[in-house]
């Protein structure tokens, strides 16, 4: 019985074989799919890479072109700043030698007057230095001195808020520090393209290692075992949070026990916060933080001259800034810096800062790190942005407290609105320990 004819081979020589993609891709270890998947995906990676390396190019001539511009504003900031401060420097100096300026060299304004004129200088001639910089295309060295600048230029805030208060100078400075710090993130090296892959990175690692941490018991811990617990934004900002709710109720607990009166001593407008001890439980924490497993003694020594010095600061800028007077120790064992300080409050600062390394702050950590993970960045984000408003308003109110108590003019809109809102009954209720008198400051 014959046989019908493979229709697949017919026609073929004998011996010859089918060329079927399908069969010789499936021979191969594999299969199709890895091999078409691979190829896919290599053509991918491929394109991805050329149109990252295309982005990120673009990003760098932009960035460039953005570098030299601001690089010459700067450069003619700075060129036209350095001879105007020296000349008011020279002129100054000049008349105080002929004699039409009369001037007692212990006088605080006076002093105040030569820092600022000082660091103006400085200023400027680092501004023609951060100009070259950009205008040079380096922007490694000049991202480093965009922090440089960030320095100098709150230093210059500081002083023209002591002498002059909240005005033009203040408000230059801010401009200047938020045009600095946008100019830092920019100058990075790492191009833009490069910047955002390392930013998805980042925040993959971080979820990492804080499941790590967690499941270590190490959370919130400094990983590299050098300081107790790590310096970054969210352990910063919550520490001093809590030392600006938990230094005010000590406070005030304090108060009420040994002179039996509750008194209200916050420190800024709004909310149950004083900012000197949040403060103070950050710079305690920042230069202990190495210290965390030191000798006892050497711990109480360093706090008691850190915290004592830092309260004398504060007390001193808070005079020469708002002719305003919160504490005064003059009457204590050993006062010092003018009665800012004394001996009893830097034994309590020592004694404070001891069992804060020792006690507190371990139990604090577990405490701040009870907030979830989700809800990190968007909480501290709004407690941020709050806490900045409060600190803004406290500053301009006491600018304002001062302006009223000193007879000068309210007729700009803030100053009305703050004589509205916030009087001066409203500031001797709300801050019950500060008295407020113009000849105190250190503004002419």
């Amino acid at each position: 019985m014959g046989v019908a004819p493979d229709t697949e081979h017919a026609g073929k020589p004998k011996g010859a074989q089918t060329c079927d993609p399908a069969r010789i891709l499936a021979n191969i270890p594999g299969g199709a799919e890895d091999s078409v998947a691979g190829t896919t995906t290599h053509s991918a990676s491929r394109a991805s890479r050329a149109s990252r390396t295309s982005r990120t190019s673009r990003a760098s001539r932009r960035i460039r072109v953005i570098a030299r511009v601001c690089g010459f504003l700067v450069l003619a900031v700075g060129l036209v700043a350095v001879p105007y401060v020296a000349y008011a420097i020279v002129v100054g100096v000049r008349s105080i030698l002929v004699g039409r300026l009369h001037v007692d060299a212990l006088d605080l304004t006076f002093l105040l007057t030569c820092a600022q004129a000082l660091v103006s200088l400085a200023n400027a001639v680092a501004l023609i230095v951060f100009g070259v910089m950009l205008l040079r295309d380096q922007r490694r060295h000049a991202a480093r001195w965009a922090y440089v600048l960030m320095a100098v230029t709150v230093a210059q805030g500081m002083l023209s808020l002591a002498l002059q208060g909240l005005g033009f100078g203040v408000g230059l400075s801010l401009v200047q520090v938020v045009i600095l710090v946008a100019l830092a993130i920019a100058l990075d090296p790492a191009l833009l393209g490069e910047r955002a892959v390392q930013r998805k990175l980042k925040r993959m690692d971080e979820r990492d290692e804080y499941v790590e941490a967690k499941d270590a018991g190490m959370l919130g811990r400094d990983p590299s075992g050098k300081g107790y617990v790590e310096l970054n934004v969210f352990n910063v900002f919550w520490l001093f949070v809590v030392g600006c709710v938990g230094g005010l109720f000590v406070e005030e607990v304090y108060h009420l026990i040994f002179f039996n009166e509750w008194q209200d001593r916050a420190g800024l407008m709004w909310g149950p916060f004083s900012p000197i001890y949040g403060f103070g439980v950050v710079i305690l924490t920042m230069f202990l933080n190495r210290l965390w497993h030191a000798n006892a003694a050497l711990i109480f020594c360093a706090s008691a001259v850190i915290g004592g010095a830092f309260e004398a600061f504060v007390a001193w800028f808070m005079q020469v800034a708002f002719g305003i007077v919160a504490w005064n120790y003059a009457n204590d064992w050993l006062p010092l810096f003018g009665g800012r300080t004394s001996g009893k409050y830097m034994i309590f600062w020592g004694l404070a800062g001891l069992f804060w390394v020792r006690e507190l702050l371990p139990w604090l950590l577990k405490f701040v790190n009870l907030i979830p993970w989700k809800w990190r960045y968007a909480l501290t984000a709004v407690a941020l942005a709050f806490m900045l408003v409060d600190i803004a308003v406290t500053l301009m109110a006491l600018d304002c407290w001062y302006g009223r108590v000193a007879g000068l003019p309210q007729t700009s809109p803030v100053t009305r609105f703050f004589g509205e809102h916030f009087g001066d009954e409203v500031m001797r209720h709300r801050f019950q320990t500060m008295s407020i008198n113009p000849q105190w400051s250190g503004r002419a």
